[in-house]
């Protein structure tokens, strides 16, 4: 058995890992790179294989970034079946026609700006696109063991980063390969614990957040009660860049389980994502895959997923009747890296006003607006307009989906014979960080993945 790193090998984006297995070839995700416009211009690029050589396709969850040229590998020739959890295959149609939907309307808007003499802009991929790889997808339950190619064995473990999410066994040759897909720290809403695996030849782990511990949840949530608090006191709005799959579903949660402590039911709480409405609507179809406590919420407290003073904005008008409101509103909107849906329309609206308080609640890739409000820019720019930062900005780190270091560190631990390690989604400093942690714990040598780089098992 042999891997091949393509993608995620040295940054967060773009999963992306070749397995040549028992005789065949398959791919370890197919992610979606994200960040700067440099960046995103790769996804046009050549895949480094040829994409009719390959027999199959194996799918750790449905975030953009691990699923979000799977129709560009399809479009370019693949012909295999995908492999994907149940879940991971509900949401799969929402997040990659809402990904053909926006790359339709950017080729659109560009073609509309062409210069004579200028190439036509051609979308990565269309709604066409994504259909015809819908029907390649082969769901799979969690712990069941599957031959999914002559010689080649599959199970998915749950990985409690996003519903859905899986870690990923791989079985063939006599060898066992283990990626880790993307995971989530103990005790995260909603979702059960991370798996935790004893045997490996070789294992493929995520290094988001290997240079840093988060915050205790328990703080993160009297943290985020203080914001609450501050802006309905300053007569203020709450905008919340989130993801549509996972930090959508947990701040409703949250909002349910304090309901009566923070007194939620004195705001109006508008979820403007018609991606996530649906996405919802899958969590609330996989209830059975949800933790005890989620459970419980569900049977004692308001319905997180239908909250009485819960808005969902399906159409632009209104999105757009959100701004007439002044204060007390708290708006849920992607992307949750703010750098492209309907929270542009309310930042731009918004954030020049100093009872704002924008609220970030995940990962913020190097590139992104929301990365440079993070670092601390005073102006920027939202569809094509400069826009001062006057509003209160907070990085609510404590409810991220990745574990942190430690969460890292005692899922390797869970190996028997410390097997070799190789790094992948994670930048530089986070990758070495958490390299060198490990080398001291379990005297091993950790493999950094680079474009390129192939290992035997």
């Amino acid at each position: 058995m042999r891997v091949t790193f393509h993608g995620a090998a040295g940054e967060v984006t773009g999963s992306l890992h070749e397995v040549e297995a028992a005789g065949h070839r398959l791919l370890l995700d197919c992610g979606m790179i994200q960040g700067s416009p440099e960046a995103e211009a790769r996804n046009a690029d050549a895949f480094p294989f040829e994409p009719p050589a390959l027999d199959a396709l194996v799918l750790s969850h449905a975030h953009i970034d691990h699923i979000g040229r799977v129709p560009l590998l399809v479009k370019r020739g693949f012909r295999g079946p995908i492999y994907a959890q149940k879940a991971t295959a509900d949401l799969m149609p929402i997040m990659l026609l809402d990904a053909a939907g926006i790359a339709e309307g950017e080729a659109m808007r560009a073609n509309r700006r062409r210069q004579r003499g200028q190439p036509e802009a051609v979308p990565l991929y269309t709604k066409d696109d994504v259909r015809k790889v819908l029907h390649r997808v082969r769901p799979l339950p969690y712990d069941e063991r599957s031959e999914v190619l002559p010689g080649v064995e599959l199970s998915f473990r749950d990985a409690g980063h996003i519903l859905g999410s899986s870690i990923v066994e791989l079985w063939a040759d006599g060898r066992k390969l283990v990626f880790s897909g993307d995971l989530g720290p103990h005790g995260t809403p909603i979702l059960r614990d991370p798996a935790t695996i004893a045997e490996a030849d070789l294992v493929l782990m995520e290094s988001t957040y290997g240079d840093r511990l988060h915050r205790d949840r328990a703080e993160t949530i009297v943290e985020l009660e203080g914001i609450l608090d501050d802006a309905w006191r300053r007569g203020g709005t709450v905008l919340v860049p989130a993801f549509a799959v996972g930090r959508t579903q947990e701040l409703l949660y949250w909002f349910a389980r304090y309901w009566d402590e923070w007194r939620m039911s004195r705001w109006k709480i508008f979820l403007d994502s018609p991606m996530a409405a649906k996405v919802t609507d899958v969590y609330g179809r996989h209830r059975g895959l949800f933790d005890d406590d989620a459970r419980q919420i569900w049977r004692e407290r308001p319905n997180p997923f239908t909250l009485p003073n819960l808005r969902i904005s399906e159409s632009q008008e209104d999105s757009m009747a959100i701004n007439r409101i002044e204060s007390g509103a708290i708006v849920i909107a992607g992307s949750g890296m703010a750098n492209a849906g309907r929270i542009l329309h309310h930042m731009r609206h918004r954030l020049h006003k100093r009872q704002t308080h924008m609220v970030f609640v995940g990962y913020q890739a190097q590139g992104t607006l929301g990365r440079r409000i993070v670092d601390g820019a005073k102006w920027v720019r939202i569809h094509g307009r400069d826009v001062r930062v006057n509003g209160q900005v907070h990085t609510v780190g404590g409810l991220s989906a990745h574990t942190d270091q430690r969460g890292l560190m005692d899922w390797y631990g869970h190996f028997q014979g410390h097997p070799p390690l190789a790094l992948v989604h994670g930048e530089d400093k986070a990758r070495e960080a958490l390299a060198g942690e490990l080398g001291e714990a379990h005297g091993i040598q950790v493999v950094l993945a680079r474009p390129g780089l192939a290992l035997d098992v």
